[in-house]
């Protein structure tokens, strides 16, 4: 099935194996345990060495059908699935980074994240390095003396900065080290960082692939013998995802080029407006040519994303003025959704974080994130422009 197209795989991956006959959906298998009549073969399939089923807690036919469908998209070896975004984040990290080893990142990364590398981390005697995001002198530096995992996120959350997979991971290889990518904010559909040199991709399945703001899940996808020690870790730790949000994720996916095509255009034309506007200080945009990372953003994604943020010419008080103001657009945390979401880093991306730590990431108070939705664009630019007259 690796041959066929994205909206095709989206469509069509993982829904095969698990169906009753004469179905044409993915059921949702809600069995917490499976049984057998043969102890030999119950044994066989607990050990892995035949296909089956034990405890859902380990692995279900729904939650399979979800594991294919991204091993497909990302074209990877194998996949597996967690409760949430940040469980995929933090099982694959707490897996592979124990006491007095090394871990090179950046300093854009989403929240949560930076909360695991600033606090979590050191607690467990895990040497962590935040380099420069974009400096990729200083990350080839830091790789180059050592380190056992090199965590990357891009485009970043919430400034839209781009990081060059190919060279990063190049430079991982030469040290020894594994390679994982955050690809929530581009999907599948806009990059793939298996096939620039990483070892390893996860999302968060909550925002783009689900796309309907109504389930939770992450996802990891990559190398076979990574793979499975992050199930093994997971499986113990129990960050499972359930049988009915996994339904509900690979439902949405089969929509997923559809939307990401129709957001990379309505960002691209909201990302101009905003650029030109006396009232936007800067627009953070990897579409945009003016976009520091536009060159990188070119060669290694098929489209730009449905996700920017700006900055108001002001305070956090510009803020408070604007977003109120928007009628098309729910003010709440996550992103990815159908409908258009906003918020300030500090309330959404960032809230983990004190405002000097915010400061210190380059994050500016007077920042809005903005996830277009699949809305019609000229409605959405109308609302912006009524919105920001009230400024």
């Amino acid at each position: 099935m690796s041959s066929i197209h994205k909206g095709t795989a989206a469509v069509w991956a993982g829904e095969g194996p698990v169906h009753t006959p004469g179905t044409i959906s993915t059921p949702i298998v809600s069995s917490v345990t499976f049984a057998y009549k043969n102890l030999n073969e119950w044994q066989r399939v607990a050990l892995g060495q035949q296909e089956g089923f034990i405890y859902s807690r380990n692995t279900n036919p729904t939650v399979c059908a979800l594991e294919e469908k991204i091993r497909v998209l990302e074209d990877a070896e194998a996949a597996t699935a967690f409760a949430t975004g940040m469980a995929a984040i933090s099982n694959t990290l707490f897996t592979f980074l124990t006491a007095g080893k090394r871990v090179v990142s950046i300093k854009d990364t989403y929240g949560g994240t930076s909360k695991i590398f600033l606090d979590f981390l050191p607690q467990y005697g895990v040497h962590v390095s935040l380099c420069e995001t974009g400096n990729h002198e200083e990350a080839e530096m830091e790789i180059a003396k050592g380190c056992d995992l090199v965590y990357l996120e891009t485009p970043t959350n919430p400034t839209l900065k781009v990081i060059d997979i190919q060279r990063l991971s190049a430079a991982a290889k030469k040290a020894g080290a594994i390679t994982v990518v955050d690809n929530t904010f581009a999907t599948p559909i806009n990059q793939n960082p298996l096939a620039l040199g990483a070892d390893l991709v996860v999302h968060s399945a909550t925002k783009f692939l689900c796309g309907h703001s109504d389930a939770m899940g992450g996802l990891l996808a990559g190398k076979k013998e990574l793979v499975q020690k992050v199930f093994q870790f997971r499986e113990i730790n129990g960050a499972s995802l359930q049988a009915d949000p996994a339904y509900m994720i690979a439902r949405g996916m089969k929509t997923l080029q559809l939307r990401i095509e129709r957001q990379n255009t309505s960002a691209m034309k909201i990302a101009h407006y905003l650029q030109q506007h006396s009232k936007v200080k800067a627009v953070y945009y990897p579409g945009l040519e003016s976009h520091s990372g536009h060159a990188i953003a070119k060669k290694q994604m098929r489209g730009f994303g449905g996700m920017m943020s700006f900055a108001l010419d002001g305070g956090y008080d510009r803020v408070e003025q604007f977003l109120p103001n928007l009628k098309l657009v729910h003010l709440a945390a996550s992103l990815g959704s159908v409908s258009t979401l906003a918020g300030p880093p500090r309330t959404t991306s960032h809230v983990e974080l004190t405002e000097a730590q915010r400061k210190h990431l380059g994050i500016p108070e007077s920042l809005v994130r903005y996830s277009v939705g699949i809305e019609d664009v000229e409605d959405l630019l109308a609302d912006l422009e009524q919105a920001l007259t009230k400024v």
